[in-house]
């Protein structure tokens, strides 16, 4: 009986449940041995083996992300010796061929012989898992690589790899080539400096590509500078000019950099709040130590309405938070509410300030070094140590009421955000009484605009926000009515970025759309009440859609960052042009598929006929001519498709919303930091950083209509 072909998305019946039953049943030993499966099956990944075979397990993934990894798997050691107080100056170099060489004035590798491998120490902690001076007395007191798998994993993930240390007046060298020593350490000169050289090669083989991100680069080690004060970093680019280009960083390029900040942390608050207005004059900084824990924090109010603070511990970044988080939060609410009221800011009547308006518009750094972190998994999102968060309870709490106390100005200006934002929590608590009374899942009417898809399963349906009645309409007619839902957008809508929500809830665009996602918004977000797993912009091709797509992003960005974050954001790729060649249609969504279809057809841009302004609405693409049909001359027709209300119903679906043949981009955020610069810039109330901003990044701008 020949096979039958399935077609993607086709539903296949399965068997049945007797069948199943009978597929299930277990084999009898003799069975078993027949199936090749026992002990000799067992295999046993010897030394940097099982790193290459999984290398996501170890740095994450080998896309962009994992290859930068690397880098910070090495300079993590260098800022480990910084830390201990060795180190006061690191450099990192992007060296042609795509290497990567790292240097630090630290102690340098030990390289004598280890008492029970009778190797080298430089080697054991290039070739061996979990082999390094962060487990035991008398390496570090604090580190940040506390798995211990660092710079073997750059080892085993590299097809080449030196390391050269400077210690006890000698130079050390040894070589690798995909993680195996290639000779034994040996000396190859004199020398009176301390410290280490890594050089590596990232293996093309694992890595998706192996292009560095100079940008990334860049605002990972200045990240760094600030958390380690008093540290020198210089960073040079000497890659050819083709591996320049290659990169394609939004940076503006400059080959050398060099970080030093006195004064750490606080230095980062200011940095970060560069473009915004300042609430205060003086920054908060206190940095004291309590037993093993070392808590130094920052923090500035702006005009901002949202909060940006980062957490870290031993420079590693938390996103999730953590125990320092916490302990942070409720001194910093239990502070302000102890001075207000023995200020008589707040009355008797009053109610206390939330922690909701204490963060509106603070910018805070909680950064601690702790010798035994406790982090919730390799990726050491959320730090778990309980005995932090008294710590930092007790040190911040003291230190801020002493600021405020001398400072009473400043206090005056955070004092009086604070109690704006509660006022203005009060008035959006009203508004969204009044939106949302009883939540859309419990009655509350659905938006007449929206086209509701008819399924119920969340995990299935999808809400395509659409531009305007026309493009509604189109996308309404041409849907999937079991699983698409459409909301249509009239005109632009409110820029959130100088908006509290009390305004965003009296936005009819936005409270439209803050029904339709089901989740509520502020203090009462629940993701768990989305109604659809994927939330899809579809803007049109030109500025206004950009513009319009931007908004929406701020909006999400905001008010919705877990949408984000969970992956249910898209944004739609609709066709830049078709092509119509009799009754044929061939859809580009960029210039650079175009391109290759003239190419491949031998169409020259002299053979496009420009449509006049009064040709026939069938007429209003140019015209493309093919003489290679049997010198039959074949009419091409070439449109541009700036608006989606362009397309007819048909045309829509299958471009555009057809999930057999759509494009789609997920929207991400890798770092936290630079989305929120970048939107408070481009979105915020200041002219010149965007201006600058604008000016930076003229070059670089793709499909620009003008």
């Amino acid at each position: 009986m020949p096979k039958k072909l399935v077609k993607k998305g086709e539903i296949i019946k399965t068997k049945s449940t007797k069948d199943t039953k009978e597929s299930k049943k277990i084999p009898e030993k003799k069975d078993q041995e027949k199936s090749g499966y026992s002990a000799k099956n067992i295999t046993i990944l010897e030394g940097l083996e099982a790193v290459r075979k999984r290398p996501g397990m170890y740095i994450g993934s080998t896309g962009v992300a994992g290859l930068h990894h690397l880098i910070w798997e090495v300079i993590d050691n260098a800022f480990d010796e910084a830390m201990a107080g060795y180190c006061n100056e690191i450099t990192l170099k992007l060296l042609p061929d795509h290497w990567i060489e790292v240097t630090d004035n630290g102690r340098g590798i030990p390289v004598d012989m280890h008492p029970i491998k009778k190797i080298s120490a430089l080697e054991l902690v290039m070739t061996q898992l979990h082999a390094g001076g962060k487990f035991g007395d008398g390496g570090y007191k604090v580190s940040g690589g506390l798995h211990g798998v660092g710079v073997s994993v750059v080892n085993a993930l590299s097809t080449d790899v030196k390391a050269t240390v400077y210690r006890d007046g000698k130079i050390s060298f040894q070589e690798y080539k995909i993680g195996k020593p290639q000779k034994k350490v040996k000396t190859i000169g004199d020398t009176k400096k301390n410290g280490t050289t890594i050089a590596f090669k990232a293996d093309a083989s694992i890595f998706e590509n192996t292009n560095y991100k100079w940008g990334t680069i860049i605002d990972h080690l200045r990240q760094q500078a600030y958390l380690t004060k008093g540290v020198k970093i210089n960073i040079f680019d000497e890659r050819s000019e083709q591996e320049k280009k290659e990169d394609a960083t939004t940076q503006p390029y400059l080959t050398k950099y060099k970080f030093y900040f006195e004064g750490g942390i606080g230095s980062y608050v200011k940095h970060i709040n560069k473009n915004k207005e300042a609430k205060h004059k003086n920054v908060f900084y206190v940095e004291k130590r309590q037993d093993d824990i070392l808590v130094e924090i920052a923090l500035q109010y702006t005009d901002d309405y949202s909060e940006s603070l980062h957490a870290f511990a031993n420079n590693i970044t938390n996103p999730d938070g953590g125990m320092h988080v916490a302990g942070f939060r409720t001194a910093l609410t239990r502070t302000l509410n102890t001075y207000a009221r023995n200020k008589s800011i707040l009355k008797e009547k009053d109610a206390n300030l939330t922690g909701e308006d204490v963060r509106e518009g603070l910018t805070a750094i909680v950064s601690v070094k702790i010798p035994e972190p406790q982090f919730e998994g390799q990726t050491k999102a959320k730090l778990g140590n309980p005995e932090v968060k008294p710590a930092v309870e007790s040190i911040f709490a003291e230190s801020f009421m002493i600021f405020l106390e001398e400072n009473p100005r400043d206090a005056e200006g955070i004092l009086g955000k604070c109690l704006l934002a509660a006022r203005a929590r009060n008035a959006a608590r009203i508004a969204r009484d009044t939106v949302l009374r009883k939540g859309v899942l419990d009655g509350f009417t659905l938006p007449g605009k929206l086209a509701d898809c008819s399924s119920r399963n969340a995990e299935n349906s999808e809400l395509y926000i659409v531009e305007g009645d026309s493009a509604g309409g189109s996308a309404k007619q041409g849907r999937d009515r079991k699983t698409q839902a459409i909301l249509p957008l009239r005109g632009k809508v409110l820029n959130v970025e100088r908006a509290r929500l009390d305004k965003i809830l009296t936005n009819n665009e936005l409270k439209s759309l803050i029904i339709a996602l089901g989740t509520n918004i502020g203090e009462q977000f629940d993701i768990s009440k989305l109604r659809y797993n994927r939330i899809v912009i579809m803007t049109d091709a030109d500025v206004d859609g950009s513009h319009i797509r931007t908004l929406l992003l701020t909006l999400f960005f905001r008010y919705f960052p877990n949408l984000i974050t969970e992956g249910h954001i898209f944004i739609a790729q609709p066709p830049l042009y078709s092509i119509r060649k009799g009754k044929e249609m061939t859809w580009f969504y960029d210039e650079k598929d175009l391109e290759i279809y003239k190419t491949k057809h031998g169409v020259k841009d002299e053979d496009i006929q420009q449509a006049s302004e009064e040709t026939d609405a069938e007429e209003t693409a140019p015209k493309i001519t093919d003489t290679k049909e049997d010198n039959k001359k074949t009419k091409f027709n070439i449109q541009r498709y700036k608006g989606l209300g362009e397309m007819n119903p048909e045309q829509l679906w299958e471009t555009t919303m057809n999930p057999e043949n759509r494009l789609m981009k997920i929207v991400t955020v890798e770092d936290a930091e630079q989305a929120n610069e970048v939107f408070d810039i481009l979105m915020g109330s200041e002219v010149s950083p965007r201006k600058k901003f604008i000016q930076t990044h003229a070059k670089s701008v793709k499909n620009l209509d003008i």
